[in-house]
């Protein structure tokens, strides 16, 4: 059992840790895409009907991610089961879209780079997260969990396009093969603090690694592993 809130950092990481994070994957996800939403709208992807499918799909599903905490941070438990319903059928239609979208663009697995193996894996994986969170959704310890950390393993689009003004940018004047190791460094660094991050709620509210964050880890790593030796 997790914990009761109490005062000082823990008390407060525990209580406004999953509204947080979502807010900050929803702020990445409008900067990574900001020219398909604001700068350059007129491009030809924002014609592309699959890809607008599952843009908008990938946008609800972040919104939801930083409301629905909100909700329960709120005590407005009612309204966060009600939306959480319509909250489902997103995560669906995210998965549809994103194996459709996965279709369009289809190589054969062997000219794949490993980081586009390990998308089509780790869809995989956020499915069977949102399935076990649905499953689950009136057991709060594992429900957020599930929900968090299957969305952590679809997140490499985001990043690498949010990055790459970054990296890319004041590192230009550097060979491609020598910028290429630290933009993946960078991307690596960032996505393991998300997780360490859920580690430190677990360690905060439970004094131990929950289950559901150990299946997700084993999974994230389980994914690259494919990824890189297939």
């Amino acid at each position: 059992m997790e914990t009761q809130p109490g005062i000082g950092f823990g008390a407060a990481y525990r209580r406004n840790y999953f509204w947080v994070v979502g807010a900050l994957l929803l702020a990445n996800a409008l900067f990574a895409f900001r020219d398909n939403l604001f700068t350059d709208i007129g491009q030809p992807s924002n014609s592309d009907p699959v890809r607008v499918v599952h843009g908008l799909f990938a946008l609800a599903w972040m919104v939801l991610l930083a409301l629905q905490p909100l909700l329960i941070r709120w005590r407005k438990f009612a309204l966060h089961q009600r939306i959480g319903k319509w909250g489902f059928l997103v995560g669906a239609g995210l998965v549809v879209s994103t194996a459709v979208l996965f279709a369009v663009v289809w190589r054969d697995w062997s000219e794949m780079p490993p980081f586009v193996r390990y998308n089509r894996i780790a869809l995989i994986a956020f499915a069977a997260a949102l399935f076990w969170a649905w499953r689950w959704r009136r057991r709060a310890d594992w429900h957020k969990r599930l929900v968090l950390a299957g969305t952590l393993q679809m997140l490499e689009p985001m990043l690498s396009r949010s990055l790459d003004p970054f990296v890319y940018g004041p590192l230009s004047h550097w060979p491609e093969a020598e910028v290429e190791p630290v933009f993946w460094l960078v991307e690596g660094v960032i996505w393991h603090l998300l997780f360490m991050s859920l580690l430190l709620y677990d360690w905060l509210a439970l004094r131990q690694v929950h289950a559901a964050t150990l299946a997700a880890l084993a999974s994230f790593y389980a994914a690259w592993a494919l990824a890189w030796l297939t």
